[in-house]
């Protein structure tokens, strides 16, 4: 009867140099292996240096929903002091695809580079796979190991699914608590967390941690914009696989500016009203101004606020001057923003002008023989004082140096040849506007 195949695992072993004894491993009793040693030789080993590495130098990509995509990115490292040429990058299973690069392609010493490696499974199971490099380094073929898992079911549960930051301004971060649910009937083990993506970070607890079915733990998702514009990237939590989508957009600290410095508004009557325009312009990052304030005399009108400017843009701002009295009058307007500058302010200046009012006073010729006539006026505290300068043989006058705002009492006196004056007439009382 033919013999059965038996398969034999060797290990080897190094023997005193002096023996030249055969070695004997006995199998059963029917089965003897005999190994002679020609001549006794000394065993020696050498490490070859790798000139073209890899780093991870393996890819678990752990447990992913079928249908659903996860990548990893490596890196190939030219450490030696030639250029290695890249002539080709396969994959042994088609669960598992390669991007990243199009060879061949040349990596200059001490350049490195990065590959795509992609697990899609289309079946639930464990899949395994090999990145295989091919190259004119010392070592012309390149290894990575990959593992991963297809799954079925859903076992992870992000709260809220993907995180949109907005508008993050330039050094400072921005943090959102994200609560992962295991969703599972069964135990689900967090063995690593990444974070991809320009200014993205995440934290969490110490990995790796279970999740019993129904369990959930928090980690925190961070954006620190390095520079304005909008950015996006991911966390990939493993274990059980799930990406979590990030999404925000750096902004710069704008600078609110107003021009002129100092609105002038001339002379103005009292009881009208003049109008100028103030330019509100924003530069290098928007400007939100949540008030703007003035004082009573100076009214502000046109955009409501909040007002958001764009940087870059400007508005402009209607100030009208409505004087209440007469005489200098000057203001401030001041707005109050999150720009760089918190509070902006402008000046404003006019003259307030009274109106030009006059008295204009007639009265009855005197019935005597008269050669002229004089005006007195006074203050409700006052005493008369004669208002015209010499003596006026009309029965009118008009009286152009009054104060607005004031009452006067006036009264008139006849004059005859010989000089001799009359008493007062009766007061007529005026009330100047």
């Amino acid at each position: 009867m033919r013999p059965r195949c038996a398969t034999l695992t060797l290990k080897a072993m190094r023997l005193p140099q002096s023996s030249a004894e055969p070695l004997s491993i006995r199998l059963a009793s029917a089965f003897t292996i005999l190994v002679v040693w020609a001549a006794a030789l000394p065993l020696c080993a050498r490490a070859a240096t790798e000139q073209l590495n890899c780093s991870p130098t393996s890819i678990d990509f752990g447990s992913v929903l079928v249908g659903q995509k996860q990548t990893e990115v490596i890196a190939l490292t030219n450490s030696g002091t030639t250029s290695v040429r890249i002539s080709a990058v396969s994959v042994s299973s088609s669960e598992f695809s390669v991007s990243g690069i199009t060879w061949p392609v040349t990596l200059a010493a001490g350049r490195r580079t990065t590959l795509k490696v992609t697990f899609d499974p289309t079946k639930a199971g464990s899949m395994y796979g090999t990145v295989v490099v091919t190259s004119s380094a010392s070592n012309p073929r390149l290894y990575l190991a990959l593992a991963g898992t297809g799954s079925k079911f859903e076992w992870l549960k992000a709260t809220p699914p993907s995180v949109s930051f907005g508008n993050v301004t330039v050094g400072t971060k921005a943090t959102v608590p994200v609560v992962l649910t295991n969703v599972y009937s069964v135990s689900a083990t967090l063995t690593a967390f990444a974070d991809y993506g320009v200014g993205f970070s995440a934290t969490g607890p110490a990995l790796p941690v279970t999740l019993p079915p129904g369990a959930s733990v928090t980690i925190h998702v961070s954006l620190a914009p390095p520079g304005p514009g909008a950015t996006g990237g991911s966390v990939l939590i493993k274990g059980p696989y799930l990406n979590i989508p990030l999404t925000g957009t750096g902004t710069t600290i704008g600078e609110l500016t107003i021009s002129p410095a100092t609105l002038k508004f001339g002379s103005v009557d009292v009881g009208k009203t003049e109008k100028e325009v103030a330019t509100l312009c924003a530069t290098g990052g928007n400007v939100t101004i949540s008030s703007a304030k003035s004082n009573s005399e100076f009214e502000i009108s046109g955009p409501s606020f909040p007002l958001t400017i764009s940087a870059g843009h400007s508005v402009e701002l209607d100030v009208v001057f409505a004087p209440k009295e007469g005489g200098v009058a000057s203001g401030t307007l001041t707005l109050t923003s999150n720009a760089s500058k918190k509070q902006t302010t402008e000046s404003f200046d006019g003259t307030g002008i009274l109106p030009r009012y006059s008295v204009e006073l007639w009265w009855s010729p005197s019935t005597s023989s008269i050669v002229g006539y004089n005006v007195y006026r006074r203050t409700a505290a006052g005493s008369y004082s004669k208002i015209n300068k010499a003596l006026d043989p009309n029965t009118a006058y008009t009286d152009s140096t009054i104060v607005s705002g004031t009452t006067y009492y006036y009264a008139a006196t006849a004059v005859n040849a010989s000089g001799k004056e009359s008493s007062y007439s009766k007061p007529l009382e005026v009330v100047v506007p």
